[in-house]
Formats: C-alpha cells, sequence, structure tokens
C-alpha cells in the first residue's frame, strides 16, 4: 500500500486548499483497507476517510493525523440480469453514471455531474436534480473502525437529506450496489446532457468549490436567502459567494482555507441577522485552522 508523508490536502480537495495531512494511506482493496484502519486505530492518532474531497475544508495548517484515500478502490461490475452495478467506494460518480447510460440503464442520470466518490454519496445521500442515492441504492457494505465488514440494506442506511446512519455510527462504504431499470440510450443521454447544461448555465464550474456549501433550510433556499442578505458577490481574501449561485462558496482568487472560513461565518452571521434562519454549512470542516 501506498503511503505518503505530509501529504498536501490542497491536492485531494475541490475547493484546493488544505495544509499537509501527516501520513495518506491510499488501499488499494478491501484487505489494504481493513489493514489501514487497524494500523490507525492502533496509532491512536485521528483519522479520517475522504473520496474526492468534494465536500470538505480543511484547514491550512493540515491534518495531525492519517487520511486514508478511497481513491483506488475502483471495482465497477455490471449485471444486467439483474439491472444493477456494484461499484467500490472510489468510483467517481461521474464515471458511474455514464457507465449506467453505456449499459442502457435508466437511475443514474442525476448523478453524472456530481463530483463526488460512490463512498461519499452514500455517506451524504448525494443528490440532484429531484432525485438522490436512496432512490436507486440497494445495499452498501459497509466498514467499522474495527475493520469489520457487513451489508446494510438500503432501509438499514436510514437515508435522508444529506445524512445515512454511516455518519452517525462511525461507518464508511466499501462498495454499493444500485438497482436501475432499463431505459432508451437516447433518453437517457438526453436527459443526463439536459442536467449538464442546467449545471453550466447555473453553477460557477469554472472556479474550485465544494458545490453548495450549505444545507437547504426547512422550507427555504439556501441560495436566496443568501442573496436576499445582499451577499451576492461578497468576500473574504481570495474566497467569495458566487455572482452565478449564491448558494456556492468559490475559492476565486487563490483563497486560503480560513478565507472560506471566515467568508462562511459571515454569511451565516448575515443571513441570520437578515432572515432569522440559521445556515447549516453542508462541507464538513477537518483539521488545523
Amino acid at each position: 500500500m501506498e503511503i505518503r508523508t505530509n501529504e498536501p490536502m490542497a491536492r485531494h480537495t475541490s475547493f484546493r486548499v488544505g495544509g499537509p495531512a501527516d501520513r495518506f494511506m491510499i488501499p488499494e482493496s478491501e484487505g489494504e483497507l481493513r489493514e489501514a484502519v487497524l494500523d490507525c486505530k492502533a496509532s491512536g492518532k485521528p483519522w479520517y476517510m475522504v473520496g474526492n474531497g468534494s465536500n470538505l475544508l480543511v484547514g491550512d495548517k493540515g491534518f495531525r493525523g492519517t487520511i486514508i484515500s478511497t481513491e483506488r478502490l475502483t471495482e465497477l461490475e455490471v449485471y444486467k440480469n439483474e439491472n444493477s452495478i456494484i461499484a467500490g467506494a472510489g468510483v467517481m460518480l461521474s464515471k458511474l453514471a455514464n457507465t449506467a447510460a453505456r449499459e442502457k440503464l435508466t437511475g443514474l442520470e442525476f448523478a453524472a455531474g456530481i463530483p463526488g466518490t460512490v463512498g461519499g454519496a452514500v455517506m451524504m445521500n448525494a443528490g440532484a436534480y429531484g432525485s438522490e442515492m436512496k432512490n436507486v441504492l440497494l445495499w452498501a457494505d459497509v466498514m467499522d473502525r474495527y475493520g469489520t465488514v457487513k451489508r446494510l440494506k438500503n432501509e438499514e442506511l436510514e437515508l435522508g437529506y444529506r445524512t445515512s446512519a454511516l455518519e452517525r455510527r462511525g461507518l464508511f462504504a466499501v462498495r454499493a450496489a444500485f438497482s436501475l431499470t432499463t431505459g432508451d440510450p437516447g433518453a437517457i443521454r438526453e436527459k443526463m446532457e439536459e442536467l449538464a447544461a442546467k449545471r453550466k448555465e447555473k453553477q460557477p464550474l469554472e472556479y474550485p468549490s465544494a458545490g453548495s456549501t450549505f444545507k437547504r433550510p426547512e422550507g427555504y433556499f439556501a441560495g436566496k436567502l443568501i442573496e436576499d442578505a445582499g451577499l451576492k458577490g461578497f468576500s473574504v481574501g481570495g474566497a467569495a459567494v458566487s455572482e452565478k449561485h449564491a448558494g456556492f462558496v468559490i475559492n476565486k482568487d487563490h483563497g486560503t482555507a480560513a478565507d472560506i472560513l471566515e467568508l462562511c461565518n459571515e454569511v451565516k452571521r448575515r443571513v441570520k441577522e437578515n432572515s432569522g434562519v440559521d445556515l447549516e454549512m453542508e462541507v464538513k470542516l477537518l483539521g488545523d485552522f
């Protein structure tokens, strides 16, 4: 297994910021993943599992512990007779959705533009454009902090809005199975292209970001609340609220993690002041700021 020391986390987050992790482990199989987890447990130091880092803000001073990356857990098998796909935790959602489309399977079109991995998507019940993982997940093999793997069915994963039982119970996905249906390949591609165009038109894809920065408060839209508080384009250092979509905080000009965090805190403060609504960050914070 490849193990790196003082690995810059800016290389592994979509915000393109973050100081060095003391140790960075890259397992290539379930066995190596177990080995990495047990090693971290024995060390007694903090550790954290990352996929594509697309929902993560790592502090500028880095992480005093071990990061385990799932980037090489990329098994991908299609079972046409069952209309299902089994994918490893490190498989990118774009690749999963394109594989489904190629096999004339519908149900994953919404995931094509989400810049995360299967593991992160299961953990957060990732979703977009009216659909979410909960609608297509059959089961997930999950590992606990003792390296034990068990299979949890969809309902046992307790998938809710950007949350799951995995997060609450300290579990993480090793692989997941998706139950799909046969569809017309032309219609599947058309739907994917339509969503990609919508994403391009409405989201600041040209800048590093972590997608929607805040969770959707019940009865509201975070982007609308931020816009109503007059914060479109508001910046701190190199970080800014996107002019295109106020729900996105972007790394506009070589910002730091501290810039991004300060901006997010100021956005929360001003939205609360303006509308009385408490915004909660969807992006996870890790490390030393």
